[in-house]
């Protein structure tokens, strides 16, 4: 008896992570999307520059996402949102030298071209579509407190160029004010919860895995990288844990502000 339980308590358990995955594949959607789009571009002959190329497919990407029905309106909103806040990003730092676009591009401003926003746009895609898939929900989230820390957060990615780095400061101020903070979810019928923070490192691991992958497939280069690719520095992994705070807060104040227009509870969409 005890072994056919246990038979049913591992069935279930891969069933629910069966589930979980494909949810997660199906809030990935536009992200695989990009990186269909840089591995197709790297061996399809293009009539125009290959970022040229891939503005154009994403943009395209985009308006069927919207057309099927794959992100609402609002969520479209949101993810042009993040593709602005992304391009002034890249602006600044390839400015700076931290990484570089070494192929050439009509659609290139200060040497960002202008498909790079899309990557970003594609971290918000995930987040926005994560939440209405596994209905998500916040408990014990410090609204202010946290937009206050992702605010610092974004400025000390620009700051640091010229005054101390604080990422590590950073990082024990993120562990703080989300102490008590539960990320729930849906996985078929089943209710789940995790802590917040563990859900950024999580998110910001796949990222740095991603970013591996990305500048492999030429999206863009890092100092180390001009001549031959190597694997992206693991401190990147923690910069990214750091980056997902300011794309969460910006999907809560969007999803608030979504939930106040309805004129639903504040508390249930955060």
């Amino acid at each position: 008896m005890d072994r056919v339980e246990a038979h049913g308590r591992a069935g279930r358990t891969t069933a629910q992570l069966i589930r979980f995955g494909l949810a997660e594949a199906a809030a990935c959607a536009f992200a695989a999307c990009v990186f269909t789009g840089l591995a197709l571009s790297t061996v399809l002959p293009l009539p125009l520059p290959r970022y040229d190329a891939l503005l154009v497919y994403l943009v395209a990407v985009t308006a069927v996402f919207w057309a099927l029905r794959l992100e609402t309106g609002r969520e479209l909103l949101a993810v042009l949102g993040f593709h602005v806040v992304g391009l002034a990003f890249e602006l600044f730092k390839v400015q700076m030298g931290s990484w570089t676009y070494p192929e050439p591009a009509w659609t290139k401003i200060a040497g960002v071209p202008l498909y790079s926003g899309f990557m970003y746009a594609a971290v918000g895609s995930y987040v926005a579509r994560a939440w209405r898939l596994l209905d998500l929900r916040l408990t014990g989230y410090r609204r202010a407190a946290t937009a206050a820390v992702a605010a610092a957060v974004y400025l000390n990615f620009f700051a640091h160029h010229w005054l101390p780095d604080l990422r590590a400061l950073l990082a024990v101020a993120v562990l703080a004010v989300t102490w008590g903070t539960w990320v729930h979810f849906t996985v078929g019928q089943t209710r789940y919860r995790m802590p917040l923070a563990l859900s950024f490192v999580l998110i910001g691991f796949f990222l740095w895995v991603a970013e591996n992958l990305a500048t492999l497939l030429g999206a863009w280069n890092y100092p180390d990288q001009t001549e031959s690719w190597t694997m992206v520095s693991p401190s990147k992994f923690g910069s990214w844990a750091l980056l997902v705070t300011v794309s969460f807060v910006l999907v809560v104040a969007w999803k608030r502000r979504h939930a106040l227009e309805e004129g639903a509870p504040a508390a249930q969409s955060a």
